[in-house]
């Protein structure tokens, strides 16, 4: 699914009118179907409905559905706010439309507003303003916002949550922005809605499908997008009847240190379950025994230290490497960790403490290979850039900006994993569930890009492949025992259905 900017949302609805063709206002009264729909499917006609309309396209929809309720026996009362005495042409027509309908109690504000009261039992349409909004709502729209999001009612939004952003809400003012229990998007999610400091405005979320021009979505281009199940499950390679060990990769795992031999499991036995012929640990003398007993399938190289990495290895007999997890951040390990990417003649995954390192070391940020893949969290990218970001979008173009300039592909953990590619393309994540926020999980990630690459597919479709199947194992995992008991380990053991899944 892509993700449009506002101004291509805006072409997209002027382009379906043109080519449809269908006129603005029966694409209107379209959309006010269908989201009218929505809301009826969420309430009874037994519940009280006050619409708050703007003086644009996204007041002209809530108009609308304001009459369609109104037609089904809910008891609505409107208020359309006409402060410029300037209204869209179509608000205008389905201002007209309502009062002719006479069905609704309607007021039209122009100067002084008296609010009504919001009770408990009341929903509130709010049709401010949608997705062409670009700036923080002040005045008299700020005051009714924080009216509406002080009163016990409940509050539906069309398309954006009114005083949201399509993007960037970095500067806006959260007080200023509807706090929805439901938002009604149309047609395709906004960028802002995959933001987790968003997530307190939207409530939950349903996309309204109103037939916008297929030709139109299909043929324009867009920076970001939703990967889907149809869109992972063609990247998948056929597994040869006569493969055998030396033909389906080798990969080496770099990791754990002394009480931190758990990260170098957890990987280790992710790589194997993700389809690898061979994995090679390295790994603390220390951890020999815990190695042995939980991953037999795996062949360890002991580092020379007993606790930590100390010494990089010769990695010309691999195809792949990740390296990171559990290493500890000793400058000995700082100095091997950069000694091991450098001389990696493979392609390599680097998470967890190797990110850490990097993020005291920044000159060696510099050194790092081409295509190099780093899986950093929230807080892990905001020290590999040395402060901390304003914002989710403000992160997310840092790291944007990062994979370009380094050339490399960064997954940007979260509910919504971002992949940006150098070209700086964001591929999202709709993997995955809040039981799999727990220690070792991005272990399990590495473990699997890891193997991924070793089997031969290149950065951007082993990234791609890799989150979209860790977060479908913790799905079929938290669907099976639950979020709250999801740990790393569920991950691994329901690799294989996601697998399956995706055949």
């Amino acid at each position: 699914m892509k993700i449009f900017t506002a101004a291509q949302i805006h072409e997209l609805d002027k382009y379906t009118i043109e080519q449809e063709p269908v006129k603005g206002i029966d694409l209107m009264e379209r959309a006010a179907k269908a989201l009218a729909a929505a809301i009826m499917e969420e309430w009874a006609d037994s519940t009280p409905m006050v619409v708050f309309a703007g003086p644009g396209n996204n007041g002209g929809d809530a108009l609308a559905v304001a009459r369609l309720l109104a037609d089904a026996g809910y008891k609505v009362s409107v208020y359309l706010f006409n402060i410029h005495d300037k209204l869209s042409d179509d608000c205008a027509a389905n201002r007209d439309r309502l009062v002719e309908q006479r069905k609704v109690q309607f007021t039209e504000i122009s100067v002084n507003f008296d609010p009504p009261k919001l009770n408990a039992d009341t929903v509130v349409v709010d049709g401010l303003f949608g997705s062409g909004l670009n700036k923080t709502l002040m005045g008299g729209f700020a005051s009714l916002v924080k009216y509406v999001n002080q009163s016990p009612c409940q509050v539906v939004s069309i398309d954006l949550p009114s005083g949201l952003m399509c993007e960037d809400n970095t500067y806006n003012v959260n007080a200023n922005i509807i706090r929805a229990n439901l938002t009604l998007t149309i047609q395709q999610k906004k960028l802002s809605m995959l933001f987790a400091d968003c997530q307190q405005f939207i409530g939950r979320l349903k996309v309204i499908d109103i037939r916008l021009s297929p030709e139109y979505i299909m043929q324009t281009e867009a920076k970001c997008r939703i990967l889907e199940e149809n869109d992972v499950a063609p990247l998948l390679r056929h597994r040869s009847d006569f493969a055998n060990k030396g033909t389906m990769g080798h990969s080496l795992i770099v990791a754990g240190s002394f009480g931190m031999s758990g990260a170098a499991v957890l990987a280790t036995k992710a790589c194997l379950r993700s389809g690898v012929g061979k994995v090679t640990v390295h790994t603390p003398a220390r951890n020999y025994d815990i190695m042995q007993i939980s991953v037999p399938e795996a062949v360890l190289q002991l580092d020379k230290d007993d606790y930590e990495f100390s010494e990089s290895v010769a990695c010309d007999d691999f195809d792949s490497l990740g390296i990171g997890p559990g290493l500890g951040l000793s400058e000995s390990t700082a100095v091997a960790l950069i000694g091991q990417i450098s001389r990696a003649k493979c392609p390599v995954v680097a998470d967890a403490d190797a990110i850490n390192i990097l993020a005291s070391h920044q000159a060696w940020i510099q050194q790092l290979p081409k295509d190099i893949i780093l899986t950093p969290h929230p807080k892990e990218f905001d020290r590999l850039m040395g402060s901390t970001s304003a914002s989710a979008y403000d992160r997310l173009m840092r790291a944007r900006q990062m994979a370009a300039r380094i050339h490399g592909y960064i997954i940007l953990k979260g509910h919504y994993s971002a992949l940006c590619l150098p070209d700086g393309t964001v591929l999202f994540n709709p993997t995955g569930n809040s039981g799999m926020a727990t220690a070792g999980s991005g272990d399990v990630l590495t473990g699997i890009i890891t193997a991924l690459l070793a089997r031969g597919y290149d950065q951007r479709d082993a990234c791609a492949i890799g989150m979209y199947l860790h977060g479908l194992a913790g799905d079929i995992a938290a669907k099976e025992l639950g979020k709250e008991s999801l740990i790393a380990s569920d991950i691994i053991n329901y690799l294989p259905k996601a697998f399956k899944r995706l055949e």
